[in-house]
């Protein structure tokens, strides 16, 4: 009996703990708390997300490359719109009936309850006149946002561009994203989203039967403020940058300059282009299709995706590995006949019949035939195995950064190709090979790829006389102007600073004098130290190329110029890197006006008519093989074949 009445006061006493902790509960909830008051009232509360500013990009000066400006999203909660007049909200937004119809339907299938975008990004002129009529279109409500202008219409595939997050990229944003957001999908507006976009707020707001807002629900107790994303100062010169742009125009190819001290991007350029202005608004889908059929592929990022074999600029390279081997000094001599012969009966043409040549020559008056025997002796005469001499080479090679990707803060970057010995045994199907098969490096054709950012990068390295800082495109972030770690950072090329004088006088000759292949490029008052290179292309005419830094002494600018289907890199390159720099060291040209305009009228597109240059034709540097073939055991391996 007691037993059982022991258990009936534990049974009534859980029961009765129960029942306080719910009252508890209740009288929490009901009194002391207000949280479940939104929940409970969502019929009379709207909850919007408050977008933030992305941050604005500035160039090197502090001058505006990419600011905000406000639209309007026209949101729609579908079980809350009733019967309008649907013609005429149809004309106040820009649309037709079908069109209606057609957001309509996605927006219920999304949901019948929840407010999604029927219309994105209203213009303030829409809005204005849309608004006076908002309560006539019940269910419907804008949501304020900002999207990106760009003032001067430049650097398009440096500044990218933003859209509109889909289901993957929620997914993967761990709850950061939702459905309207925008997040960058090219160029810096992707490389540092997450400092540029900033962080969401709240407001809740209070709205009548009307759909009429009445104000913040709670005086905002409930609302978070959006924190605008940091703003970027980039390195690029907007005036440079505007300057390049227009000597490019109606040409295929690319300008990269970099300030040799900090790794900085001066200019980046690629051609054609198109104005970011079109991937904002509501053609952004139309435009992009459009650029996306351009035969010319104005989307393609030439600087640091394209791949050319780099020609006689390769020289440099070739001239300073041999040195740092050993196998070469600034008083080795070659003779050249005209051409260079290897093998058994392999011949690669040079340019003109040079004599007896030196080093400094050898650059000045771009001679295969030099670059030939400098090859051969670091392949085949080296004291060791030809494969394992080839290895070596190709090591010192990859230090100037080519057949790797520099890491510039951009995506899509590629590595460009730089061969190695495996290619050459299985494509000669052993390892006993020497410079002959592949000769053609001697001269930067071949198998070799290397991108323009790669080409500017190497006369960084050269303006240094050892050392490159990782090219790069945010100069500092924030208020604070925070710089990377790793763009403080000197990377060694591998070769004694001593190997550079003799290699940098044959460069001031290529400018400064007239056996030079680059005369009609000097610049007066600045010693530009350059070199020329014609790239041969398998599917046209000869690519122009040109690199280049100044001045000689305490250089500002290391550049690389690309014209696809142009020619000699004296005629078209040179030039423009020669204007390029003088206006970057002096702000301003002083070259004949006809000078100028030779550049910047020439049409040089595939197809186009009228391309001859105006002026004399320069000395050439010509590195078309002029080859004889030889036998197949001694083939020159190149573009052409």
């Amino acid at each position: 009996m007691n037993s059982f009445f022991a258990r009936k006061f534990v049974v009534q006493g859980i029961f009765i703990a129960i029942i306080a902790i719910l009252l508890a509960r209740l009288f929490y909830i009901q009194v002391i708390s207000d949280e479940y008051i939104l929940s409970a009232e969502n019929n009379v509360i709207r909850r919007l997300p408050i977008y933030p500013a992305r941050g604005v990009i500035l160039d090197r000066y502090e001058k505006i490359l990419v600011q905000n400006e406000p639209v309007y999203d026209l949101m729609v909660i579908p079980r809350e719109v009733k019967a309008f007049d649907t013609l005429e909200f149809c004309k106040l937004i820009g649309i037709d009936k079908a069109g209606f119809d057609r957001r309509f339907k996605k927006a219920r299938n999304y949901s019948p309850y929840k407010a999604s975008i029927f219309e994105k990004q209203l213009s303030v002129q829409i809005y204005a006149s849309f608004q006076e009529k908002l309560t006539n279109f019940p269910g419907f409500f804008v949501q304020n946002r900002t999207v990106r202008r760009y003032p001067d219409s430049i650097a398009a595939h440096f500044l990218g561009y933003i859209g509109e997050v889909n289901q993957k990229v929620i997914e993967k944003s761990n709850g950061f994203y939702s459905q309207g957001d925008y997040h960058g999908i090219t160029g810096i507006e992707k490389s540092y989203e997450e400092l540029l976009r900033g962080q969401r707020g709240v407001q809740n707001l209070m709205v009548d039967a009307l759909n009429r807002p009445k104000g913040n629900y709670a005086g905002g107790k409930y609302d978070t403020v959006a924190v605008s994303g940091e703003h970027m100062m980039s390195s690029l010169d907007k005036d440079l940058q505007k300057f390049g742009e227009q000597l490019m125009q109606n040409k295929i190819g690319s300008i990269v300059a970099i300030e040799p001290s900090t790794g900085e991007i001066l200019s980046f350029v690629s051609s054609p282009g198109y104005d970011p202005n079109l991937m904002v608004g509501r053609q952004r889908g139309n435009n992009y299709m459009a650029l996306l059929n351009d035969k010319y592929k104005p989307m393609f990022v030439r600087p640091i995706q394209a791949e050319y074999p780099p020609g006689s600029i390769f020289k440099v390279v070739n001239a300073l590995v041999a040195q740092q081997f050993g196998l070469i000094n600034e008083n080795t001599y070659f003779f050249c006949p005209g051409g260079y012969r290897y093998g058994r009966r392999g011949y690669m043409g040079c340019t003109h019949v040079h004599g007896s040549v030196n080093l400094k020559s050898s650059i000045t008056e771009s001679c295969n035939t030099y670059y030939g025997y400098t090859y051969s002796r670091m392949i085949d005469f080296a004291g060791m195995r030809p494969v394992n001499a080839f290895k070596k080479w190709r090591n010192a090679v990859s230090s100037f950064g080519i057949g790797t990707a520099l890491g510039i803060d951009l995506p899509g970057e590629r590595n460009g190709l730089l061969p190695t010995d495996e290619l050459y045994t299985k494509r000669f199907k052993n390892d006993r090979w020497g410079s002959a098969y592949t000769i053609s490096l001697s001269i930067g054709q071949g198998e070799l790829g290397i991108t323009p950012l790669q080409m500017a990068n190497v006369m960084a390295i050269v303006a240094n006389r050892g050392f490159f800082y990782k090219p790069h495109l945010i100069k500092a972030i924030g208020d604070k102007k925070v710089i990377k770690e790793e763009y403080l950072k000197k990377n060694n090329a591998g070769i004694d600073s001593k190997y550079f004088d003799v290699v940098i006088d044959g460069m001031s000759a290529v400018v400064n004098q007239p056996s030079g292949t680059a005369w009609y490029s000097k610049i007066i008052d600045i010693e530009m130290c350059g070199k020329t290179g014609t790239v041969q292309n398998p599917h046209g005419k000869d690519h122009s190329v040109f690199v280049a830094f100044a001045p000689r002494d305490n250089p500002k600018i290391a550049i690389a110029v690309v014209v696809e289907n142009a020619g000699f890199g004296a005629t078209w390159s040179a030039p423009i890197a020669s204007l390029m720099v003088e206006k970057y060291i002096k702000k301003t040209i002083s070259r004949p006006q006809a000078y100028v305009d030779r550049l910047l009228q020439a049409n040089l597109l595939p197809g186009a008519v009228g391309n001859s240059p105006s002026v004399k034709k320069p000395v050439t540097d010509s590195t078309s093989n002029n080859t004889k073939k030889p036998n197949k055991a001694n083939r020159v391996i190149s573009n052409n074949e």
